[in-house]
């Protein structure tokens, strides 16, 4: 099996080679992004940006899974991870509006149309919002389809300057439940105070797509929830001001900025989730979850260009009783029940511990910088359990390595994924994923 992962990825990376090595060139001059200025002082603007996210990946799939009615032990694919365009303007210095559309999680057996098959995907909005400012730098306020979250930072997560190849899922809490994507309709107020950076929101849900019936003692998401969302994230910066003109945090600064930041955050909705009780009563419970995470990106040596970034979260669930929810991103299967393909429990009642440290390397080539990196995620959540009814702890394992042509701009990512096997409960069994991304953005 080994023999066979590196003949894949030497065959990958011969193809990717020509893409990366053209954007190597140049690399000193380009700034990335398409910028206009509408007035001679640079005040009133608009900016395009645009992105694409390819995945090439080996995946150890889980028990039973099937690919297109076939059982398939293990898949070699392509996907699109990410595909996007976002446009915002600055009107003048109190009202700026944003645009972001795109499709995600493409390959050739899911993502399409209505979800049936991989072809022709459907382009959809992400965001779109518009901002006026109350008070310079203390009080802006938005209205329209957001992503200023609350919980924790990597809830307002960039994917575009992310340190390890993906997210971890569960910073997007719920994720395509009472959300569009991450983001939801609602308004939001953000602003700083000094050194403390603050962001809050009420929200409504989006009505629940999942199709469950409702079951005893183990909670699902209510599909007549009328109740408005109200979450929020402060975080207090110590060294290095971040920009908060967009809701998007950044992953990784490569050395140009030195930032320690603390936050804490928050996720409330009544009356969310549903199940029945064990006398088959049906009754209701809220979602409250909680966040603290810190933050830094330090520059270590002027002359090495060398830096540290470093991310630690931990996260309480409460969505109600032994709730769950298995998810495998650009998943390869598309049979075999909810933990087919590369699916595991990600998100559910319970806690979660997540950390990431990566080391970009001291600059030794124009043309490359290389950033190797590591993340693990512990989730303890009360309806995994065995045969005996004992809890399962959820262990995640990610290593690779970041090789940046032009910054965040051109790059390309290798990560390596050890995942927990929970068909059977009772043998978890550890699976393997590899892949490499290819991510160029304008």
């Amino acid at each position: 099996m080994k023999i066979k992962i590196l003949h894949i990825l030497c065959s990958v990376l011969v193809i990717s080679l020509p893409v990366s090595s053209l954007f190597a060139q140049g690399a000193k001059e380009y700034n990335g992004g398409l910028k206009i200025k509408l007035n001679e002082e640079g005040s009133k603007y608009f900016r395009f940006i645009t992105w694409h996210q390819v995945w090439t990946r080996y995946n150890e799939n889980n028990t039973g899974s099937t690919r297109l009615g076939e059982p398939q032990r293990e898949t070699f694919d392509f996907g699109l991870r990410r595909s996007r365009f976002l446009m915002y303007a600055q009107l003048n210095k109190r009202m700026l509006i944003l645009t972001h559309f795109g499709i995600n999680n493409q390959n050739a057996i899911s993502g399409g149309y209505l979800g049936l098959s991989g072809k022709k995907p459907q382009l959809f909005m992400h965001d779109a919002w518009a901002d006026f400012t109350v008070a310079k730098r203390h009080l802006n306020i938005g209205f329209g389809l957001h992503f200023w979250n609350g919980l924790s930072r990597m809830s307002n997560a960039s994917t575009l300057n992310l340190m390890a190849y993906d997210a971890p899922i569960f910073n997007w809490a719920t994720i395509e439940a009472t959300d569009q994507f991450a983001r939801h309709l609602g308004v939001f107020a953000k602003g700083k105070f000094g050194k403390l950076d603050y962001r809050v929101a009420v929200n409504d849900p989006f009505s629940t797509n999942t199709s469950e019936d409702i079951q005893v003692e183990r909670s699902l998401y209510n599909p007549s929830n009328n109740n408005k969302i109200y979450t929020g994230y402060l975080m207090y910066q110590f060294l290095d001001e971040e920009s908060n003109l967009l809701p998007y945090t950044v992953g990784s600064y490569l050395g140009t900025k030195k930032v320690f930041n603390l936050g804490a955050g928050f996720h409330y909705n009544n009356d969310a989730m549903w199940y029945a009780t064990q006398a088959g009563d049906t009754t209701t419970s809220d979602i409250l979850l909680f966040s603290a995470d810190v933050f830094a990106d330090i520059p270590l040596n002027e002359e090495k260009k060398d830096a540290l970034t470093a991310y630690a979260v931990y996260y309480n669930f409460d969505f109600g009783p032994n709730n769950v929810r298995n998810i495998g991103i650009l998943n390869p299967a598309n049979g075999g029940g909810s933990l087919r393909g590369n699916a595991f429990p990600v998100l559910g009642t319970g806690s979660t511990y997540y950390g990431q440290i990566g080391y970009l390397l001291p600059e030794f080539s124009e043309k490359v910088r290389i950033q190797p990196y590591g993340a693990y995620a512990y989730s303890d959540f009360e309806g995994v359990i065995d045969s005996n009814g004992d809890n399962v702890p959820v262990h995640v394992i990610d290593g690779g390595a970041n090789f940046y042509f032009e910054g965040h701009h051109s790059k390309l990512t290798l990560n390596y994924r050890s995942r927990p096997d929970f068909t059977n409960p009772n043998d978890i069994v550890r699976r393997s994923e590899v892949t490499l991304q290819a991510m160029i953005y304008l």
